[in-house]
């Protein structure tokens, strides 16, 4: 995509406050027709700086009170003939609804994970059950938010 000028940064802000914002609206809060506003957020869209729109759901709102970040190393060595222990742990995590976000990381750990549970309860089952049993993982260590100083899915534009 070019380069995004003044008109679509102000559309994509506003998209990321409201993304059920109509385009009358959004027309009136960038100064363009309707039409024209259309036209950009089309743009915006084919070549992929809009991904796709959600709903945020609240975790709490849904009994999901505890939030815990892990942090996981993977054994390093392999046999020749046994995947690479990065695609298997890569792929299995796809299939953990509790990790809602996977990060690769650098430094001694090789992921951050961001994973959403009921409780203690559901944590250590989640842990003792799934994820340490996995045959990649090697070491992992967790810290739990306590509260949430700042949450925002908006990209600084």
């Amino acid at each position: 995509m070019e380069t995004l000028d003044k008109l679509d940064r102000q559309i994509l802000r506003s998209l990321q406050s409201d993304g059920r914002v109509t385009y009358d609206q959004l027309a009136g809060q960038v100064g363009l027709s309707p039409s024209a506003v259309l036209r950009r957020v089309k743009r915006l869209e084919e070549s992929g700086v809009i991904d796709r729109y959600v709903a945020l759901v609240k975790p709490e709102a849904v009994g999901l009170g505890l939030t815990a970040y892990i942090t996981v190393r993977l054994e390093k060595h392999t046999e020749s003939h046994k995947r690479n222990p990065m695609d298997l742990f890569r792929a299995s995590v796809q299939t953990w609804p509790e990790v809602v976000e996977c990060a690769a990381l650098t430094g001694e750990m090789d992921y951050l994970l961001r994973v959403l549970v009921q409780d203690m309860v559901h944590y250590s089952r989640f842990i003792m059950d799934t994820l340490l049993k996995h045959p990649s993982v090697q070491d992992c260590k967790t810290s739990f938010v306590l509260d949430r100083v700042k949450t925002t899915t908006a990209v600084p534009l």
